[in-house]
């Protein structure tokens, strides 16, 4: 039994809620939020490094969405795949924009201090592993962030980077190496 307009079910397929969201249902909308929201913030802070920036690119992207919606094509590409390349987009448009400012001083910035439920410890062992994605140049960056942050198989992530799976596995591989040696002292605290 299809939902009625006006409501979305677990059932109903992502290019079924990007035509209802096309036609103004609210109720699709807000599935489609649901759904991708947690994954397009995901990727945006992993890229940016910084979850202001990350909550911009999201609400951006849906934007884009909802923009796009009525023009949607089932089967000319997987809805997520596009969404996953316009987070991207967006992303490398602010790391852009980042590389042309020139400061004379660095802002300072407040500290984040551990929270009330998180160790010292694991605070700073994310820390200087955000800090080594970060230092990751952007193709092994973007390549890390998709097969193991967003779980995407090697040909999916292929595909939304548009480089062969081969080409994939090389950029893992540096990818992966460096992060190693840039981590290598954390080995030692095991």
């Amino acid at each position: 039994m299809r939902p009625s307009p006006g409501t979305a079910g677990p059932g109903d397929t992502d290019d079924e809620l990007v035509r209802r969201a096309g036609q103004g249902d609210a109720a699709a909308v807000q599935a489609l939020v649901a759904r991708k929201l947690r994954r397009v913030l995901a990727l945006a802070e992993r890229m940016l490094g910084d979850p202001a920036e990350a909550e911009d690119v999201a609400q951006e992207t849906f934007f884009r969405a909802w923009r796009h919606a009525p023009r949607w094509r089932p089967g000319a590409a997987k809805f997520d795949t596009w969404l996953h390349r316009v987070t991207l987009n967006l992303c490398y448009d602010r790391l852009r924009r980042r590389r042309e400012k020139t400061v004379a001083d660095p802002p300072e910035t407040p500290d984040p201090g551990p929270g009330p439920d998180r160790g010292l410890m694991a605070q700073a062992v994310g820390e200087r592993v955000r800090l080594a994605l970060q230092g990751l140049p952007e193709r092994q960056r973007e390549a890390v962030v998709l097969c193991h942050y967003q779980e995407l198989g090697n040909i999916e992530a292929a595909a939304l980077m548009g480089v062969s799976v081969e080409a994939l596995e090389s950029l893992l591989s540096r990818g992966r190496r460096a992060l190693r040696v840039a981590l290598a002292d954390l080995a030692e605290l095991d």
